[in-house]
């Protein structure tokens, strides 16, 4: 008899407990993999932020200066702007309007000419699904003549200015009222001027994603269409990616981090019992299982498994809508007309600014609204017209 610490078989027994098995799986998954494989992931939890942040943010706005000069060479390469005019859609009635809201930043980005220029390549690849599209630009910078990119996208697309150089802006609103009355100009306009279905107004630091029509034709047309979705106030189509973890305050991702762990903890615990030659599964198995592909998601980041959703229009998800943010929306007419009915009511400040008074309006006049995930736009403007921000970051 070997005394019982020294038996040959001791180690391969104590192994072969399923709870050793765990103990180890957990310690190299999230001490040693992820930490390696994530750190340079900038929504991820394992990010390394004193080593890759300012690095990385000083490559995004040098590759932005790039992609800002791209698409100045983009517009002055056109030729004939009036019948590029035409083939960005100038009907009288237009199903979708795209309505671009400009006010001029930092010059040497060209943020509204990156905008522009992808939806001009994408309208015309499009073709015959985007015939009733429509393309506005909505100039709300207080010396409207000052703002070169503007000026320049006028000779190619249909345009209004909110000021003139003869008008002063009202030096009496804060910039955050400036800025909702900026928004409900350009959408009113939008309105009068085209008398659309649909408009999506979107920021001039929002770029959309290669796939933005398939994706906005499929939602419209067939996901829209359902009852529960319908009358919605407004669809987000971008929130800020730091923002998507399950740990965050929005009730529905909890059911959602459930559902993941519920689906791949039975799945993982019944590929472990049949390769573990066990006669049947046990629920603490599964639970382990279902906890672990929980912290999985979360700590590498929720963000990069969205990403997936990209494959195919249809698993794009659609869920109650977030706080943050309004670099795009989507608004039909009876909704948008609501939305200007009820923003003249508010007065926004530091602390409730447009996007927050919009959230606002959901709980205290009863309305709805949705967010579509992933994000359709990208969102590139590290310099904000509202905030100062002389030394952006990417977090």
């Amino acid at each position: 008899m070997f005394p019982r610490g020294l038996h040959p078989g001791g180690r391969f027994c104590r192994w072969s407990n399923p709870w050793m098995q765990f103990l180890a799986l957990t310690i190299v998954t999230f001490g040693v993999l992820a930490p390696l494989t994530c750190q340079q992931l900038l929504y991820s939890y394992f990010y390394v932020r004193r080593w890759y942040l300012n690095p990385m943010s000083q490559d995004f706005l040098k590759e932005n200066q790039e992609e800002g000069l791209k698409a100045l060479h983009y517009f002055e390469r056109l030729q004939a702007p009036n019948s590029s005019k035409t083939l960005v859609g100038e009907a009288m009635q237009p199903w979708l309007l795209i309505t671009i809201i400009t006010v001029q930043r930092h010059p040497d980005f060209h943020y509204v000419l990156q905008v522009a220029s992808r939806f001009h390549r994408l309208l015309q690849q499009c073709g015959s699904p985007c015939q009733h599209h429509g393309l506005l630009l909505c100039n709300v910078d207080a010396s409207p003549d000052t703002h070169w990119d503007a000026k320049l996208l006028a000779n190619f697309f249909p345009a209004v200015n909110r000021y003139s150089d003869h008008e002063d802006s009202d030096l009496s609103l804060n910039r955050f009222e400036k800025e909702k009355k900026d928004y409900t100009y350009c959408l009113e306009k939008s309105l009068q001027v085209y008398k659309p279905e649909y408009i999506l107004l979107v920021e001039d630091d929002a770029i959309p994603e290669e796939e933005i029509f398939p994706v906005l034709h499929h939602l419209l047309r067939r996901r829209f269409s359902k009852p529960h979705l319908q009358d919605a106030l407004y669809v987000k189509f971008y929130h800020p990616e730091r923002l998507q973890h399950y740990l965050n305050p929005e009730p529905m991702r909890i059911l959602e981090w459930l559902g993941i762990g519920m689906f791949w903890g039975m799945l993982l615990g019944i590929v472990y019992t049949w390769a573990s030659g066990r006669s049947n599964m046990s629920w603490s198995i599964v639970l382990f299982f279902a906890l672990y592909c929980m912290l999985v998601v979360e700590l590498v980041g929720r963000h990069y498994f969205l990403e997936l959703r990209r494959l195919a229009p249809p698993l794009y998800n659609i869920v109650p809508v977030t706080e943050c943010c309004t670099p795009a929306m989507l608004f039909s007419v009876p909704s948008a007309r609501r939305v200007l009915n009820y923003l003249k009511e508010i007065r926004c400040r530091q602390g409730f600014a447009k996007d927050t008074a919009l959230y606002s309006l959901l709980r205290k006049k009863g309305e709805r609204a949705f967010v579509v995930e992933p994000n359709l736009f990208r969102h590139v403007g590290m310099f904000s017209s509202v905030r100062i921000n002389e030394n952006p970051k990417l977090l």
